[in-house]
């Protein structure tokens, strides 16, 4: 007999809850979730943010201008313009200069790595490992190439440098977007 009051009780819940969330389901904006996309996904806070979404929201809640984030580049402003219908503006010289050139990766000389952390903490996608008195490795597959555990925050000369991300099958993308569509 308790088991089937149990039961009866679960499949009530179960019902309960299924309903409610329905009826009281929060979709995200939409024009959020597209903002986001057009952002470079490095997080690397120059924009004043602490990441790509904060600011994309920032940005659909007209509390900042599409031009503040140099890793997105004229490019990326000029795209948020179309999306948003905007004037497209220059890149604000006060969030950095947006360096036009091959994708970055950051690179750790293991032998001269003395273990202090400083760049596995700023690490804003946790692309660094490493623990406190040994070496640390970057995992390029996590890496944005935002430059943030650079010197001045490693107190290692020449422990940290950013090379050219290797074009391979897994790095390579259309230089122009528009030229998908012209090519399918």
């Amino acid at each position: 007999m308790s088991v089937l009051l149990l039961t009866a009780l679960a499949l009530a819940f179960g019902v309960f809850l299924g309903f409610v969330a329905i009826k009281f389901r929060v979709e995200g904006d939409p024009i959020v979730e597209k903002i986001d996309t057009l952002l470079p996904q490095t997080q690397c806070g120059q924009c004043g943010y602490p990441g790509c979404r904060p600011y994309a929201e920032a940005i659909a809640s007209e509390e900042a201008e599409i031009n503040q984030c140099p890793p997105g580049g004229e490019a990326g402003v000029q795209a948020l313009a179309e999306l948003l219908g905007k004037e497209p503006m220059p890149l604000n010289p006060d969030n950095g200069v947006a360096e036009e050139g091959p994708a970055m990766l950051a690179l750790i000389d293991e032998e001269t790595c003395i273990g202090c952390t400083k760049c596995v903490q700023i690490c804003p996608v946790d692309a660094i490992s490493g623990a406190p008195g040994f070496m640390h490795t970057v995992l390029d597959v996590y890496c944005t190439g935002c430059e943030l555990c650079l010197p001045p925050l490693c107190p290692v000369d020449d422990c940290i440098i950013m090379v050219p991300v290797e074009a391979n099958i897994r790095t390579w993308k259309w230089s122009n977007p528009e030229a998908v569509g012209a090519v399918l």
